[in-house]
C-alpha cells in the first residue's frame, strides 16, 4: 500500500505519518528538506503547496499513491475587509484548490485497483464557522462538500472518501494561531467542554482506523474530532 501524506513535516501530518508507518510505504511532502529527509520514509516531494501542486501531481501518478491523506493547510486570522487578493488566493490553493487536484491525480490509480482511501483534514471552524477567520473556514467547509460528493462518484470503486474536524490541537500551529488571536490558551480551553486541546496522535490513530479494512463502509462524512467542542459549551 503506498500512502500520502501532505504537510508531513510536523503536527498533524508528521503523526499521521509516523502512525501509517505499520501500514504501508509513507511517502510525505512538505516545504522544509531536513524535516522531509528526517522521516526516513519509502521517499518524499519538498513543494510548497500553495503554487507547485503540478510537482506533487505528477509525484502522485508516478508512485500509484493507494491513500490520500490531505493535511496540509494554512490559517490566516484577520477581519475579511483587511484580507488581501494575495492572502484570498494563497490559503483557497493551499487548503482547498490543491486537494481537489491532488485527488484528481490519485483516483485514475485507485479506480484501476478497485480501491483506495482519500482522508481530508479538515477544521472544527469549517463546521461551526470562526469570527475573523472566514478565509480558513470557508476553505475548511468546502472541502466538507467535496468530501460527500465525491465519495457518491467513487463509492462503485471501493474508494473512500472522509474529512476529520479537528478542534484545538496541541501544535505549533494551533498555538501561533492563539497568538494571533484576541484570545488567551487559558480562555480558548474554558470554552472546551473537555478542557483540553487535541493531541496529534489521536487524529492520526483516527486515520489509521478510517484507512482500515474494518471501516470500508464509513464515507462521505466530516467526523469531529474536538474534544466536544462542536457539542456546546
Amino acid at each position: 500500500m503506498n500512502i500520502l501524506v501532505t504537510g508531513a513535516t510536523r503536527g498533524i501530518g508528521r503523526a499521521i505519518a509516523e502512525e501509517l508507518r505499520a501500514c504501508g510505504e509513507v511517502f510525505v511532502c512538505g516545504r522544509n528538506l531536513e524535516l522531509l529527509k528526517s522521516f526516513g520514509g519509502a521517499g518524499f516531494c519538498r513543494c510548497d503547496l500553495s503554487s507547485e501542486s503540478e510537482v506533487l501531481e505528477e509525484f502522485i501518478r508516478e508512485h500509484k499513491i493507494d491513500v490520500l491523506v490531505n493535511n496540509a493547510g494554512e490559517y490566516i486570522y484577520g477581519e475579511i475587509d483587511k484580507m488581501k487578493s494575495e492572502y484570498v488566493e494563497r490559503i483557497f490553493h493551499t487548503n482547498l484548490i490543491t486537494p481537489i487536484r491532488l485527488i484528481s491525480a490519485s483516483v485514475g490509480h485507485m479506480k484501476n485497483k478497485k480501491w483506495g482511501r482519500i482522508i481530508n483534514i479538515g477544521s472544527i471552524s469549517g463546521v461551526m464557522g470562526e469570527a475573523n477567520a472566514s478565509l480558513y473556514s470557508s476553505t475548511k467547509a468546502g472541502l466538507l462538500g467535496l468530501t460527500k460528493a465525491l465519495a457518491l462518484e467513487l463509492a462503485e470503486f471501493g474508494i473512500t472518501v472522509n474529512t476529520i474536524n479537528p478542534g484545538w490541537v496541541d501544535t505549533e500551529l494551533g498555538l501561533n494561531s492563539i497568538d494571533e488571536s484576541e484570545f488567551s490558551k487559558e480562555e480558548i480551553v474554558e470554552c472546551i467542554p473537555q478542557r483540553r486541546f487535541v493531541k496529534p496522535e489521536e487524529v492520526a490513530k483516527l486515520v489509521r482506523y478510517l484507512i482500515s479494512e474494518d471501516a470500508k463502509g464509513i464515507t462521505g462524512q466530516g467526523i469531529n474530532l474536538c474534544a466536544g467542542l462542536s457539542v456546546g459549551i
